[in-house]
């Protein structure tokens, strides 16, 4: 049996020195990553997004012009820019940091190129008649560009950016069947997706 004070002397033995360089230099790698990403991606704004797209879809199937159709969605993708925008504002202040940030700008520039992409297709395939492509272009772009801004972002951000991608894909693949399933894939997209990611993220990395 150990004498009280060998007990004793275990105790007050210091921490060792490699040890303690290990804690400090996690806590600076952790911190860089967080100072590197960008953390307002809205939570319940997301989900606020999706539920104004879930509406738009109901709006847009009962369209019986493609001018109308066009015009409900993207009514609703400027409706859905303005609750993004005042939800990631307000995520940043509450979290005591700067909205237009260095990761910001990095998210912003990565993330806004394939959205240009889908505005100019989306001229092109009108003018061309081959409007049954719009749903999964839109899709297919803004989930390329979700991940490229998500790599400045949580983790989870690419990876809402892969189901919109893969659901793209699948709409593109049924295009033909346009008038049955593309507002039903622009509203599991732009719809489901955003209000099952916006609360996983609220519930991970805050609203």
């Amino acid at each position: 049996m150990a004498s009280v004070p060998s007990l004793r002397r275990r105790a007050a033995e210091p921490i060792p020195l490699e040890s303690r360089a290990f804690d400090h230099l996690r806590y600076i790698r952790e911190t860089m990553e967080r100072a590197g990403s960008f953390t307002a991606v809205p939570g319940w704004g997301g989900v606020a997004m999706g539920a104004t797209a879930v509406i738009a879809a109901l709006v847009a199937s009962w369209q019986i012009s493609s001018r109308a159709w066009l015009g409900t969605w993207l009514m609703e993708g400027m409706v859905a820019t303005l609750v993004g925008l005042l939800a990631m504002r307000r995520k940043a202040q509450a979290a005591g940091l700067e909205l237009w940030s260095a990761p910001a700008r990095k998210f912003a520039f990565s993330f806004l190129p394939p959205i240009a992409a889908g505005a100019a297709l989306t001229v092109a395939l009108w003018h061309a008649g081959m409007f049954h492509l719009v749903p999964g272009v839109w899709l297919v772009l803004y989930g390329c560009g979700v991940i490229t801004g998500g790599a400045f972002s949580v983790k989870i951000v690419p990876a809402m950016g892969a189901c919109f991608l893969i659901l793209g894909t699948i709409a593109l693949l049924t295009a033909e069947m346009h008038g049955a399933w593309g507002d039903l894939w622009l509203g599991m997209g732009f719809g489901a997706l955003h209000m099952i990611f916006g609360t996983l993220i609220a519930k991970r990395y805050g609203g």
